[in-house]
């Protein structure tokens, strides 16, 4: 009898758990003794009072952070620019400087701040949705739980294809295998056992446990939670990690940008000040114009223009239920021109339903149907229903009937897995009475087939009308073994005789037509990548009116090299049978095309391809590691949910550059226009602080542009950062500006007769009104009004900055800031030269984009990993492949 004292140092052993090593060294019995547990799990009530101690199975939640948001703001060169500009303008005497800057530098964070940590909370509300399932045994029920419930003392099953969700101390294993490559650094799986080892044995050494965070490669396993969250072997080494991640292709390109802008900068403030210097005018005066003039070039609500276009794109997104892990992987998810995906669930419903059992060699329908059953290892869940491990066999076993209530007269002895390499599951069997043993197979009937002593040619001749109809085929083979057998292994999959087939359906989604309808209109080509047949997967796409471009098998590929891999796979579309390596092969081989590839897959056979991919997108109902390797996590799998985030991902890129282009050709226009006027004039065109607070509102005005309306064609084709263009965008358009400027320049002078006051606030409205309005005609390449409308919004925000800005040359403040009150002329003269400009810019357009807007080249791919410069290769016609390797589907008329 246990007492009191000792149950409670029981339960508070079994509260904290146990340290691995120290589990490892114990008997499993010892190890379920320390934790107050059983073979049978804890109970409902335990676990839930244990959860209240150690707190949730979790290494780090997504919370949202405010100062980490705050941070993220404050990393820019071109605030730093700011911030250096305000301090030497503040020690230099120039206090109004100062004050303005200060207030562009609040703006731009404040901004930027409130949109990001809006869009990082939608975010984290999208994450609380995303669940990650393990089985658990409670009281000897197997149970689905979210993996943040586990205790110490839980039993937990792992199938293939889990991610192992605590640190576990095996107590059964069938040819267990983990992959601990996130802990060890090992590409090669490790295997599993439950023997005890000597206390001090290396952590990589503990055959006997399995660690959280690890991922079943091959077998199946049951073992003990020990150690949970934090206190696991993962957990203290995520612990010691930093938050930073990689940097992706569109943040370099703001980078890209920055540098460019600096370079710029540099050269006009060194210019302006050794000017200024040979004109013998102060020194503290010519350095404060300088830092105007650098600051002014550069578009200081850039950081905010971004954060407010992917906060927006994100709460689009979130909307319609797409979790994005990072805002930045929406620009990304726009930059996708293929797309490779599964079929189940994707083009179909992947609604799996048992149609019917096909016997062969005399076997009656109920004989296939039991076979097919013996060979699935399940659990009976807390409801009274079987767990199995996928869609079919859940299928299989609700409509099994009176045959399912047979199964419990035999005993499954023991079991060879699944693995993606057999594609095959084998069961070693005794008969009621235990008078007879017999091995019975079911998988892929390729390889099923390929291990029966014969198959007639009537089998294969059903087997190939049944995949003629789009049926999903299992085939079922056995054969006798000894009776004196204990142990069964893939060597004795062999010699079998064909049972039967089982047959499944999974229609094709009718949304899945107009969603491939959408992708297309977006530039994107779609592959399918499946474990099923290839006839099954050409006849969905024919039936969806996917044009297919050919099929290839996993057998077939395996016989290429990498350039006939290359080939192929830009050519085909249908890649049937491919393993997981396979699927990862095929989209290095595309990216390798200088394609930009998104991959979208839920089980764990797509993780590595997930993983390689440019953007990896999967499902909610997916695998834990296939969500875990994902980018985006799509809470409903249906590809016209996918086409709305490719398209919010390409409509925030091209907000974003329109702001670019328009803040560089501008600002550079104006700031070289108050560089060559300052060599000229016997005083500043404009003082430092007109030139910021010209730059503050119009920057104010674009803040509207990440919800402007985007031009169809700006949406068939991903976007790229072009250094190079915007360069000669900013030398082409900027010169234009700069035209203006100086006919203003001469009726100020010529005409007004002004003098420094009122030749500042002339070229001030006059400035800020041709760089507020250009935005109509720069936001599109077609016609601005007639054939592109722009956002209310945009034009609201124009309008009200525009009188804002002239409104301040007539406020009590106008002293302060150097204006005066301006003629009645003067704005009859602004008129005519706003339409003049406006009609040039429409001509330079014209020149500036010499091709059509439907001939518009393609820009360069470039995939988030690495950047490739060379022109996406053209995909041909299937015809110049050799016969052998790729089959002309149906869809594509043959």
């Amino acid at each position: 009898m246990i007492g009191k004292g000792a149950q409670q140092e029981q339960h508070t052993a079994g509260s904290s758990g146990l340290a691995i090593c120290d589990a490892a060294a114990l008997p499993v019995d010892e190890v379920l003794a320390r934790l107050g547990s059983s073979s049978s799990g804890l109970s409902a009530a335990a676990a839930a009072e244990r959860l209240e101690t150690v707190g949730p199975n979790a290494v780090r939640s997504y919370r949202v952070r405010a100062w980490a948001v705050l941070a993220r703001q404050l990393r820019s060169a071109l605030l730093l620019l700011l911030a250096v500009t305000a301090v030497a303008s503040f020690f230099l005497g120039n206090r109004s400087d100062a004050v303005v800057i200060g207030i562009i530098l609040v703006a731009s964070v404040g901004l930027g701040f409130f949109n990001e940590y809006r869009a990082e909370r939608a975010t984290a509300a999208l994450h609380s949705q995303v669940r990650h399932n393990t089985v658990v045994l409670r009281e000897g029920e197997a149970t689905r739980v979210d993996v943040t419930e586990l205790v110490p003392g839980d039993v937990v099953r792992l199938v293939l294809g889990d991610v192992v969700p605590a640190d576990l101390r095996l107590s059964e294993v069938v040819d267990l295998e983990c992959d601990e490559s996130v802990l060890t650094g090992e590409s090669e799986p490790a295997e599993k056992n439950t023997d005890v080892v000597p206390e001090g044995t290396a952590t990589a050494d503990l055959t006997g446990c399995a660690f959280m965070g690890t991922i079943v490669h091959a077998g199946t396993g049951t073992g003990v939670v020990v150690s949970t969250g934090a206190n696991a072997e993962f957990g203290r080494i995520a612990r010691g990690l930093g938050d930073r991640e990689p940097e992706t292709d569109f943040q370099r390109g703001l980078r890209s940008f920055s540098v460019l802008l600096l370079q710029v900068a540099l050269v006009l403030t060194s210019m302006i000040v050794v000017i200024n210097l040979l004109l013998d005018r102060p020194l503290i005066e010519s350095l404060l114009f300088a830092l105007a003039i650098a600051v002014g070039i550069t578009p200081q609500l850039l950081p905010a223009v971004v954060s407010t276009a992917l906060a927006s794109g994100s709460r689009r997104l979130a909307a319609r239920k797409v979790l994005v892990k990072r805002l930045v992987c929406i620009e990304d998810l726009g930059d996708v021109d293929i797309l490779i995906t599964d079929k189940t669930g994707t083009l179909t419903t992947g609604r799996i339903a048992f149609v019917e059992a096909v016997p062969l060699d005399g076997e009656s329908a109920e004989h296939t149907v039991l076979h097919g059953l013996l060979a699935t290892e399940t659990e009976v869940g807390g409801s009274g229903k079987r767990i199995a491990t996928n869609a079919m066999d859940t299928a299989l076993w609700e409509s099994a009937g009176e045959t399912g209530r047979q199964v419990e007269r035999y005993r499954r002895v023991d079991g060879v897995p699944f693995d993606h390499s057999r594609r095959m599951t084998s069961a070693l069997v005794a008969t009621p009475g235990d008078d007879a043993k017999f091995l019975v197979v079911k998988g892929a009937p390729e390889s099923v087939l390929g291990r029966c002593v014969e198959a007639s040619a009537a089998a294969r001749e059903t087997l190939a009308q049944l995949f003629d109809r789009g049926r999903r085929v299992v085939a079922v083979a056995a054969k006798d073994l000894d009776a004196a057998r204990t142990r069964a292994g893939a060597d004795d999959e062999r010699d079998l005789h064909l049972t039967g087939f089982l047959v499944f359906s999974d229609e094709p989604k009718e949304s899945a037509r107009q969603s491939l309808g959408r992708l297309a209109e977006l530039g994107i080509t779609v592959k399918v990548a499946t474990g099923d047949n290839s006839q099954v997967a050409e006849r969905v796409c024919t039936e969806l009116g996917l044009t297919s471009g050919g099929s290839v098998t996993g057998t077939e590929l395996a016989r290429l090299d990498d350039e006939q891999f290359t080939e192929v796979a830009r050519r085909a579309t249908v890649f049937a049978r491919v393993s997981p390596e396979q699927k990862a092969r095929l989209v290095r081989a595309l990216r390798g095309e200088g394609r930009s590839i998104g991959f979208l897959g839920d089980g764990v056979n797509d993780a590595l391809a997930l993983h390689v991919a440019d953007v990896g997108i999967s499902v909610d109902s997916g695998t834990d590691v296939a969500k875990d390797a994902a980018d985006v996590v799509l809470l409903e799998k249906d590809l016209g949910v996918l086409a709305d985030g490719v398209t919010e991902g390409r409509r925030t890129f091209a907000n974003t550059i329109k702001y670019v282009l328009m803040s560089t050709s501008s600002n550079f226009g104006n700031m070289f226009s108050a560089a060559a006027a300052s060599a000229v004039l016997t005083f500043l065109p404009m003082l430092p602080s007109q030139i910021l607070l010209n730059n503050l509102l119009y920057d104010s005005s674009q803040l509207a542009l990440p919800g402007d309306r985007v031009d169809p064609e700006e949406l068939r084709a991903p976007s790229h950062w072009d250094i190079a263009f915007i360069r000669r965008f900013m030398l082409f358009f900027g010169p234009l500006s700069s035209l203006f400027d100086f006919v203003t320049f001469g009726l100020m002078l010529g005409v007004f007769h002004a003098g420094p006051e009122l030749f500042r606030t002339g070229w001030f409205v006059e400035s800020l009104a041709t760089q507020i309005l250009i935005v109509f005609a720069i936001r599109t390449r077609r016609t601005p009004f007639i054939r592109s409308r722009p956002s209310r919004t945009l034009i609201v925000t124009v309008a009200v900055v525009l009188a804002v800005g002239i409104g301040v040359t007539f406020s009590p403040f106008a002293d302060d800031l150097g204006f005066t009150r301006l003629p009645l002329g003067f704005f009859l003269m602004l008129v005519v030269l706003i339409v003049a400009y406006l009609v040039l810019i429409e001509f330079a357009k014209r020149l500036f984009y010499a091709e059509p807007l439907h001939r518009l080249p393609p820009s360069p791919r470039r995939g988030r990993r690495h950047r490739l410069h060379r022109r996406a290769a053209h995909f041909s016609t299937a015809a110049h492949l050799p016969p052998l390797v790729l089959r002309r589907g149906s869809s594509a008329g043959t």
